[in-house]
């Protein structure tokens, strides 16, 4: 694997339709993955699309620099349950695990972003969990994890809702869930992927409504 410093630079916006990306092959011939960023090789920093085949399954391994895992379709298992659609998983460094899906999945994964020091993991089933109002009028939100500086959340926007133009410490990302999220600079329905560098800024809205998973404060220096 050489896909050494695929969008790989933090100081840049990088906004992908990943339903348009090609699946490629991983280290399990059953699991594909379309490839967001990465910075490394098969050892890699790395965000991506994971797509598990019926009964696929890796073998036990160690995440040195932790995992991020949002399913998106079908069951993720490992020793520790099994998740459905909506469910967050974080692992912190020094974790490991053998993953499977007994029917398929499909998950959104990120790869050693955390600190060595991080020891946050958690499991949220979103389906279930208790949401809160945004501070802004048409928004709720659901915390999923706070490290430092560092969140990650689900937003649910409803149908013309609009935000007040603010700059981002640490940077924003986004993976659009549903709908159709927007800001000045474009509109981006279900299944892209914005990444926004440290101090940008932007004024997002929803015509229409839309869900998207957001991380924040995480971009200020690989």
């Amino acid at each position: 694997m050489n896909d050494i410093g695929l969008n790989a630079d933090w100081t840049q916006r990088c906004v992908i339709d990943s339903t348009l990306l090609p699946w490629q092959s991983s280290p399990s011939a059953q699991v594909h993955r379309r490839m967001l960023e990465r910075d490394g090789g098969e050892v890699a920093r790395a965000t991506s699309v994971v797509r598990y085949a019926r009964g696929a399954r890796f073998d036990a391994h160690r995440h040195d620099l932790g995992e991020e895992i949002f399913v998106l379709e079908g069951t993720f298992s490992d020793a520790s349950g099994d998740y459905g659609p909506g469910s967050y998983l974080r692992n912190p460094p020094g974790t490991s695990h053998a993953p499977y899906a007994t029917n398929g999945c499909t998950l959104f994964v990120k790869l050693r972003y955390m600190h060595p020091g991080d020891t946050l993991q958690c499991a949220v089933d979103t389906r279930h969990a208790q949401w809160h109002p945004g501070i802004a009028a048409g928004l709720t939100v659901l915390p999923l994890a706070t490290v430092g500086t560092n969140h990650t959340a689900l937003v649910r926007w409803a149908p013309g809702t609009r935000f007040q133009p603010h700059r981002h410490y640490g940077g924003e990302e986004i993976v659009v869930l549903e709908g159709v999220f927007s800001d000045e600079f474009g509109d981006y329905p279900a299944g892209h992927w914005i990444r926004s560098p440290h101090l940008s800024q932007h004024q997002p809205f929803s015509r229409d409504g839309c869900l998207i998973l957001v991380k924040t404060g995480h971009l200020n220096g690989p």
